[in-house]
């Protein structure tokens, strides 16, 4: 696992150290069911405080990323509830937007920008899980 800590950064360590696990998801470096290492092996690993990393893993368990076991540790496992998803998306990108807005970046501009981030992860969507109904085919 490669994850790189920029300590001069303002954002949070934690927090950096979930964008990257995010990010990871997103681009296949980490699949559905991996084990991810270690709270004491991560901190080790990073050269971080393992409370920074527990904060971490707790921060994806509540957002639906992770599953923790008490056998294996944080497993990635990603929550496909899309309604509670798309509504902590939409609570994260309101200041960005707002943002936008402020320093007059037409919404072209931030759609193309979507576009342009959303195309490097490269894969598709996956495809959405079909819903038992209760009858036969």
């Amino acid at each position: 696992m490669f994850i790189e800590i920029d300590f001069s950064s303002d954002e949070a360590i934690y927090q950096q150290l979930c964008n990257q696990i995010i990010w990871g998801i997103a681009t296949s470096q980490y699949s559905e069911g991996q084990v991810l290492p270690s709270v004491r092996e991560l901190a080790d690993e990073v050269g971080i405080n393992m409370h920074t990393v527990n904060k971490a893993y707790s921060v994806l368990k509540e957002e639906g990323f992770v599953k923790v076991d008490r056998r294996k540790g944080a497993v990635i496992s990603v929550d496909s509830n899309k309604e509670k998803a798309l509504t902590m998306i939409r609570k994260n990108m309101k200041p960005i937007l707002a943002e936008s807005y402020c320093r007059g970046i037409p919404r072209e501009d931030i759609h193309r920008l979507v576009d342009e981030i959303y195309d490097s992860y490269g894969a598709q969507p996956a495809p959405e899980k079909k819903k038992d109904t209760g009858t036969k085919e």
